[in-house]
This record gives structure tokens, sequence and C-alpha cells, in this order.
């Protein structure tokens, strides 16, 4: 029996594609969240702040570990898996994967003088200061990458000549028309993801042994920043939904089950499709869609009767987008409810249910980051580059491809694995109050030595 190469390409790149999400999404996420705690500990003189940035880091070195293995071999497979796609846009997206090294190397630079210079400062807001380039380069890394990304939904700067592209003009290419929704909404849920993380560890922290201190601060430092960047989330949505209105009509219109252009177009939410293509047990917001695409109640939406048939999106992106769009609003439910806790006196913030409710925006937050990825690659269908070349086209014709997918699944699990063992290593038996009271007693150590007051 004939291997179907382009499906096996397919599964080996979603394989590797989700299991680095979760890590690159840390790895844009925390450093942020590491900078803001610090920042608050030396402005309170707080040494819980400061202790969260510190245990903190610890996690996020592992995660970048991780993060480097998988980022490498998302390029590796671009040149085994796909050597079509890259012999005909290597040249136009050679600028973006190049920058993201460098800004991966120079993340990395920082983030080693960050780590080997604690408590090496006379003014604590000169280690601070190291967190800036470590958040600047895991936010260049991710803006570089997305721009590939933007490319392939929005290829732009340059000439096709006998089937290649010429005449590349690669600030044009980069700086697509998709690129600026497309890094807000990265930058926006990875930034919410890393909270989230942060939140749910907190509240875990606080059901299994109480509501101490440092698990407190913790916890409102982190849910005031997932109501942020849940807010700034669901306006970077909105603003992709405008722009696949504009640019992109095939996708929003698999995605919303919107079969005919009309104006005044109404949302569908859930439901399911028969086999006649008709929608049942959705529920229907009239004129919401013309609204959603284009701000006003009675636009005209472009359908997928538009589109030939070889060139619309598989209509299961609607469920994708259904559930992506789901989760956010639920983080940004939980959070506001939170709020609401705190600042009613007679309700309790560290209610258990509410609790596990914060716990739960952990792999909410992470599932709502994978659901968007799959709506953004598998919303492009049948395209690799939009409108210039197609998925089995781009796709490597080796039968070997069946066997990568087993090596690389087997080394995922093997990651995945020793990434959870370390981490439980690192901080198994090592509490917070034990690591407070060591670092009071270094301290007081470093005073003496100086021949300074203690």
């Amino acid at each position: 029996m004939a291997i179907d190469t382009v499906l096996w390409s397919r599964l080996l790149t979603g394989l590797t594609l989700t299991f680095h999400v979760i890590f690159a999404t840390v790895g844009v996420g925390i450093p942020l969240m590491i900078s803001i705690a610090e920042f608050i500990g030396i402005r309170k003189r707080d040494k819980h702040y400061s202790l969260m940035a510190k245990r903190w880091t610890r996690g996020f070195i592992i995660s970048v570990a991780v993060g480097v293995v998988t980022g490498t071999a998302i390029a590796l497979q671009l040149a085994i898996v796909w050597p079509n796609f890259m012999q005909m846009a290597g040249n136009v997206i050679a600028l973006p994967l190049f920058m993201e090294v460098f800004a991966f190397f120079f993340e990395a630079i920082f983030l080693g003088i960050y780590l080997y210079t604690w408590d090496r400062f006379r003014n604590p807001y000169i280690h601070w200061l190291l967190t800036l380039p470590i958040v600047a380069g895991a936010t260049m890394s991710a803006f570089f990458i997305t721009t590939v990304n933007g490319f392939m939904n929005q290829p732009e700067g340059f000439l096709l000549e006998a089937g290649q592209f010429t005449a590349v003009n690669p600030l044009q290419a980069m700086f697509n028309t998709a690129t600026p929704s497309k890094v807000f909404h990265v930058l926006s849920s990875a930034y919410l993801t890393g909270a989230a993380l942060l939140a749910g560890i907190a509240a875990f922290s606080i059901l299994k042994k109480g509501p101490t201190v440092y698990a407190k601060k913790a916890l409102k430092l982190m849910m005031s920043v997932v109501l942020i960047f849940s807010i700034l989330t669901a306006l970077a949505g909105d603003i992709s939904a405008k722009f696949l209105a504009e640019h992109q009509p095939e996708k929003l219109a698999a995605a919303e089950w919107h079969f005919e252009t009309e104006k005044g177009a109404d949302l569908i939410l859930l439901g399911w499709l028969n086999a006649e293509r008709e929608v049942v047990g959705a529920l229907r917001i009239p004129k919401a869609l013309s609204f959603l695409a284009f701000g006003d109640f009675n636009s005209e939406v472009t359908g997928l009767d538009e589109f030939p048939l070889d060139e619309q999106p598989p209509l299961i992106v609607h469920y994708l987008f259904d559930l992506m769009a789901g989760t956010g609003f639920m983080l940004l439910a939980i959070s506001v409810l939170y709020f609401v806790f705190v600042f009613w006196k007679k309700r309790d913030e560290f209610n258990r249910w509410l609790l596990r409710g914060i716990v739960l925006t952990t792999p909410l937050a992470f599932l709502g980051v994978e659901l968007g990825w799959f709506y953004a690659e598998i919303g492009r269908q049948p395209w690799m580059i939009r409108g210039y070349m197609r998925v089995e086209e781009a796709a490597t014709s080796s039968p070997s491809v069946r066997i990568l997918f087993f090596v690389f699944l087997l080394l995922y699990i093997v990651l995945g694995t020793l990434c959870v063992l370390v981490l439980r290593r690192l901080f198994r038996n090592r509490s917070v109050e034990a690591e407070l009271e060591k670092a009071a007693k270094a301290k007081q150590v470093r005073l003496e030595e100086k021949g300074e007051p203690v």
C-alpha cells in the first residue's frame, strides 16, 4: 500500500508544533512576569516578590532548554519535510528566520548574566534592568517567527517569475499585511498564558497548603495580569477577525459557517452540520457577524459560495474557532470574578471553588493557544503559501517521513517526561519559607563580611 507522504508530513509538523507551542508560549510569557515581580519586590522592598522572580526563573530555564530542542526540530523539518516550500520561499523567509536565531542568542546572553548576578549589585535596579533585554529577546523571537507565518497567509514582497519568487524585498515580506494583527494576538495570548500558568500554581498551592503570604501575593499579582491580557487578547481577536474579513474572507466564512454572501450576516455559535451542509442546533446572533467583521451591522460579508470548493478551508475550523474564543472569555470571566471577590468584602477570594476555577485557567490558557494555532494553520488550507503553493506541492515525496514521525514522537515523549521530572525535583522539598530563611542568612553573612550593620 502506497504511503500518503503529504498526510504524514502534516501529522509530523502538527505533532511538532503542538509540542513546541507549549514551551514557546512559556518562553515568551514568563520573562515579563519575572520582570514585573522583581520590579515590585525592589519598589516595595518586599522579599516575597523578589523570591517569586527567583523561583520563576528556575522553571523558565527548563522550558527554554526544551524549547531550543523543539525549535531546532521545526527548522530541521522545514528543510526535510517541506523541501519544495523552502526551495520556493527560502530566499523570502531567510531574514526573519535568521533574526529569530539572533533574538534567541540575545536573550540567552542576558539570561546567563541575570542568573549569575543575583545580589551582586549595590543598586538592585541594575539587576532588574537585565530583565528588559530578556523580555525584549523573547518578544523579538515571537515577532520574527510570527512574520514567517504571516507571510504564508499573506505573501507579499516579491515578483513571481517561472514559478519562483524573484526581486525579493525581505522587509516588505516580513512586514506583510498580516503581521500587525498576528503579532498582537500571539504576544497578548502568550503573556496571558504565562500569567495564567503562575496564577494556577499559586491557587493550587493555596488549595494544598493554605493561604500563605507568598502564595496570596503571587495569586493577586498574576490574576491582575490575567485580567489585563484577557481584555487585550479579546481586542486582538477582534482585530484579527476584521483582518480576515478584508484579506482572507474564505477563512472567516469557514470559521463562521457563512455559506452565502449577504448583508447583515448572523453570527453562528456552536451547532453542527447535517449531510446537506445545513447548520443545526446553533445559536444565532442577528447581524453580529457583519459587526464583528466590519463594525457595521448591515455590512456585506463574503460567503464560501464565492470560492471554488477545492480552495475552501475545512469546515472543522468552526469548532476550533468557537472553542478558542470560548476559552478566552472563560479566562476573562474567572479573572473578573476573582476581583469581584477581592473587593466585595463579604466574599472570600480564597473560596475553594474559585481557586479550583483559577487552577483550571492554566490548562484553558494553553488549550486556547493550541486551538488558535490549529485554527490558523488548518484555516489556511489547502494552501502552504496562500494563493501560490498548495500543501501537497510543498511536501516531501520520501516515504521516510513516516519513520521520522515516530522518531520525533519518541523524542517529545522523552523530553516531556524529563521536563516534568526535572521541574518536580527542582521545587520538591524547597518551600518558600525555607528559601526566605536561607536568603536572610546569606544576606546577614554578606553584611558581616563587609563590616556593615546587620
